[in-house]
């Protein structure tokens, strides 16, 4: 337990200093980005108490995290710096996972984790998912020609960000080992804290980077294994693309798609490529929980935000499917017991 000597009360800066140097990079082994985004969330309130509660920065502690100051936090990041609902349920989960590590840490704190555990922030209207037709998604991956060498790397990149469900920064960390070709086809992908999964490929997909292995990296058993799938040449060498690269290929080829399908969103995004083939795999019947593990997630309820992708196709299709025609007759009555059954359904 970490107290101040003067004060007998728990230090708040002692323990933000260990949270974010050590537990966070070290026993949790999360990423800097991810770590930053913590620091900040926890510099976003200490500017609460500083600017709007004109409290000294030295003398803030922990009974400056009560709930009511949380609420009013939250009111002011809504009100006064008008922060999305998103990224306010962001900022308060940092909050809420910085006084859970302390409340492991120090038993005096544990009250006050608890009443910040129920806060919620206020929920925005849910907006519609945006996601690709299937128009639109072979207009953007046929966009590119293949005339050039370059032309036909941006084709085979896109190819496998739609069908892999990939992030862009799983992309671009492929390497030659994290492919495999023989049946069953499927690649490696590396994401959030280091995590490998592993997604099946379609044969097409595989048809494509055979010819893209084939001209990009010829005698791919002599190469070193870690040689990136994706690559610029910088001074005569294979070197990763960017994420910043990889969006840029995506923008040029939504750029070139609406001259033959104009209906295609004005801002496309890696993302919006990873939703759609979601959406496409809920479509054809895929189950949550596979689609859960092809995305990567931890969290069942983060994959779960795919029922709201049902389309008003979808629910005509299922309406239609459910209501009898007119002209049929109707069938056997249910039983007295089969009805009160059926209305009790929840």
């Amino acid at each position: 337990m970490r107290h101040d000597p003067q004060t007998c009360a728990p230090d708040f800066f002692s323990f933000a200093r260990d949270y974010l140097h050590t537990y966070m990079p070290t026993i949790r082994g999360l990423s800097p980005k991810t770590t930053e985004a913590y620091r900040i969330s926890l510099e976003c309130f200490l500017a609460f108490l500083t600017d709007h509660e004109h409290i000294d920065r030295a003398k803030v502690s922990f009974d400056h995290f009560g709930r009511e100051r949380l609420k009013a936090w939250m009111a002011w990041l809504a009100d006064d710096k008008h922060y999305a609902t998103r990224t306010i349920t962001l900022r308060l989960s940092a909050i809420k996972a910085f006084l859970a590590y302390a409340a492991a840490e120090d038993i005096a704190l544990i009250a006050l984790s608890q009443a910040a555990r129920t806060l919620k922030a206020t929920p925005a209207p849910r907006k519609p998912i945006e996601y690709l037709t299937e128009a639109q998604t072979r207009a953007v991956l046929s966009a590119f020609t293949g005339r050039t060498a370059k032309s036909r790397r941006n084709r085979m990149l896109l190819i496998l960000l739609y069908d892999t469900a990939a992030r862009a920064g799983e992309i671009t960390a492929l390497t030659l080992q994290d492919l495999s070709l023989t049946k069953p086809g499927h690649v490696s992908l590396t994401g959030k804290r280091n995590k490998t999964r592993i997604v099946p490929l379609t044969d097409k997909t595989i048809e494509h980077l055979r010819v893209y292995l084939a001209e990009f990296h010829p005698d791919t058993a002599k190469l070193p294994a870690t040689r990136p799938v994706f690559y610029s040449l910088h001074h005569g060498q294979p070197t990763g693309l960017s994420t910043d690269t990889v969006s840029s290929v995506l923008t040029q080829a939504a750029r070139t798609a609406r001259a033959s399908c104009p209906t295609l969103p004005g801002n496309i995004h890696c993302h919006m490529l990873r939703k759609t083939k979601a959406m496409d795999l809920y479509q054809q019947g895929i189950p949550l929980p596979i689609i859960m593990r092809l995305l990567g997630h931890e969290n069942a309820s983060t994959t779960a935000a795919f029922y709201a992708f049902a389309t008003i196709d979808m629910m005509r299709a299922a309406v239609n499917a459910a209501t009898p025609a007119i002209d049929v007759p109707a069938g056997q009555r249910l039983t007295e017991e089969k009805l009160q059954a059926l209305y009790s359904l929840r």
